[in-house]
């Protein structure tokens, strides 16, 4: 399947990623309309599912890097189910500071990597 199949009719709104701070997993309140938005989509669409994947900087211990990518993967999760998404739609993955979003060390690099996205599937 291709990357555009795949993607297919996913939500307008095409921002699908929850930045956070250093060591938090509270999703912040500027992330609520884009998560409200997926929401929507994702409640009208039964069939779509999406998986959500936890990330943190390359800071911290493999070990600890994977339990917080977890929270914060878990943490979008909640919100999505907050709106009534069925848990049936959504599962997560952590990939702790194994897959990060730019190369680099310093804080404009670490603040990209520390992060969940939302993934949609078929």
């Amino acid at each position: 399947m291709s990357e555009s199949e795949l993607y297919e009719g996913q939500p307008v709104e095409r921002e699908r990623v929850v930045y956070f701070g250093f060591d938090e997993y509270s999703v912040a309140g500027q992330y609520q309309g884009m998560l409200q938005a997926n929401a929507e989509f994702l409640k009208e669409n039964g069939n779509r599912e999406v998986v959500i994947e936890g990330h943190t900087d390359e800071r911290g211990s493999r070990e600890y890097n994977i339990a917080l990518g977890e929270k914060r993967a878990n943490a979008v999760r909640d919100v999505l189910l907050s709106y009534g998404v069925s848990s049936s739609q959504i599962d997560t993955v952590s990939y702790g500071e194994e897959r990060p979003a730019v190369d680099g060390t310093g804080e404009s690099a670490w603040a990209k990597n520390r992060r969940a996205v939302i993934e949609y599937g078929q």
